[in-house]
């Protein structure tokens, strides 16, 4: 899977609801999704975006890759910092979005797999 942590001028990330009628339904994630065959995750993280809120990366590096265990799966995915893109994000599929504060992600209803994420972008000051 690949992941987009979208940065604003103002230090804040986006993030959008969770869709479906999963266990997750109603939670929130940094958007993005699963790498096709025969793709890179650049390339998912580039397709999903476009697809999930209407957006062009044309400026990212990669944050963090992290396996996480749910009780029926276990997920590898790639984050990625995205800090210029054309377009505004919308929320294409129907989920809202939120732009939001580092300080204010840990009391957000993030997916269980984003906690180590929130943590390092804590940690590394990364938007401060």
């Amino acid at each position: 899977m690949a992941a987009g942590i979208l940065v604003d001028g103002g230090g804040n990330v986006l993030i959008a609801e969770r869709l479906g009628d999963g266990p997750f339904h109603g939670m929130w994630e940094f958007p993005g999704g699963k790498i096709g065959q025969n793709e890179s995750a650049v390339d998912a993280l580039e397709r999903e975006l476009v697809e999930e809120l209407g957006v062009r990366v044309t400026a990212f590096e990669h944050f963090m890759n992290l396996h996480h265990e749910y009780p029926d799966r276990r997920v590898t995915i790639d984050f990625y910092l995205v800090t210029e893109w054309r377009d505004e994000p919308t929320g294409l599929e129907g989920q809202q979005l939120e732009w939001i504060s580092i300080g204010e992600l840990d009391g957000a209803k993030l997916l269980p797999a984003d906690a180590p994420v929130v943590r390092a972008l804590q940690d590394q000051q990364i938007l401060s």
